[in-house]
């Protein structure tokens, strides 16, 4: 009943939000002959969820590799953008919506306030979709407003549809206006783990292993809802992998907070609440192999080599980029050697890469 109500409350706001931001680029071009000074920036993502808020990394690095002296804030939901923007000291005020706004209404208009405390010189909305997104721009103070719809989208242009780059494409296009082109590469997620981080996480994975000395092969087997696959799906892929890979790299499965594990306990597994600690063992794996969810994102976030997995063609807007991230689609079905064709691709290539 709740995802039904959620459903046509989408469909509502986004009805009622539609027509904000239509005159928004007409504005920021009579002021293209005008230098861009940007001291201050806002970035819209009210949205709760561990990968969405990864997936505003990149942008974040952008505005950055333009405006180093920049101050960044974030308006986003729930408590996890403080631990993923932890080592990014330009971002300055995280203006967190509760998770739970109807238990908390106070809280929750009191926190719609705050982006009025200051003057933006420019507002972001990272998702054209989302309506909290469209009316955080419209409410705030700013000289510059992008609500996320001012540049055509071209549904199979990678940079205009993924998650990732779609911000960084939006803020390119702005930054042209004024004459400022920007690099080709996109940037990677990154949550950017500080050396005392990495080094723990090493110290946890060898507690971990079976062998130190080898390399290891890290999954994460479980997703929300019909994204997950059945416990008989990765029995079968345990079958084919296992016996493959279990002399050569040591094995484990990382847990998610549900602490549930669709291979039943059969490698050794690594759990913890603590999304950087859990990012910083992430970072010395040889390869993270994970269903579509945000631990996926946090795979590619801490930098390590990731291989999402894909039941649905969502994977356009979602898949790892960068390095030798890649995805696969793979339905219930699927043969599993596929898959394990795909990480000896990518496990032979690191190799010749430390050669």
């Amino acid at each position: 009943m709740k995802s039904i109500v959620n459903q046509y409350r989408r469909k509502i706001t986004q009805a009622l939000t539609n027509s904000i931001g239509k005159k928004s680029l007409n504005k920021i071009i009579k002021e293209k002959n005008k230098a861009l000074v940007l001291k201050r920036v806002l970035v819209n993502r009210p949205n709760q969820r561990l990968g969405n808020t990864l997936l505003i990394t990149p942008l974040i690095q952008e505005i950055i590799t333009n405006y180093p002296e920049v101050k960044i804030d974030l308006f986003v939901k729930g408590k996890i953008a403080p631990f993923v923007f932890q080592n990014y000291p330009q971002v300055d005020q995280i203006i967190e919506l509760p998770k739970k706004p109807f238990k908390q209404l106070f809280l929750y208009f009191k926190t719609w306030f705050k982006i009025r405390k200051y003057k933006y010189d420019l507002v972001i909305n990272t998702t054209s979709s989302s309506s909290s997104g469209k009316l955080a721009t419209l409410f705030t103070s700013s000289k510059y407003k992008l609500y996320g719809n001012e540049f055509e989208c071209n549904e199979h242009i990678e940079e205009q549809i993924h998650y990732g780059k779609a911000p960084v494409y939006l803020f390119r296009n702005f930054l042209e206006l004024f004459d400022i082109n920007s690099q080709d590469i996109y940037p990677n997620l990154n949550v950017k783990l500080s050396e005392s981080e990495k080094s723990n996480g090493k110290t946890l994975l060898n507690n971990l292993a079976i062998d130190p000395s080898k390399k290891t092969i890290a999954f994460f087997t479980y997703a929300t809802g019909d994204k997950c696959y059945s416990y008989n799906w990765w029995a079968n892929f345990y079958a084919v992998f296992y016996p493959k890979y279990e002399e050569k790299y040591n094995l484990i499965e990382i847990l998610p907070i549900e602490n549930i594990s669709m291979l039943t306990n059969k490698l050794p597994s690594f759990y913890s609440k603590d999304v950087r600690e859990i990012t910083s063992l992430m970072h010395q794996c040889e390869i993270v192999l994970a269903a579509d969810s945000g631990m996926m994102h946090l795979a590619s976030a801490s930098q390590a080599t990731t291989i999402g997995l894909f039941k649905y063609d969502n994977f356009l807007k979602y898949k790892p980029y960068g390095g030798y991230n890649t995805y696969k689609k793979i339905n219930c079905t699927s043969d599993c050697e596929s898959l394990v064709i795909t990480m000896d691709t990518i496990l032979d290539k690191n190799k010749k890469e430390l050669v």
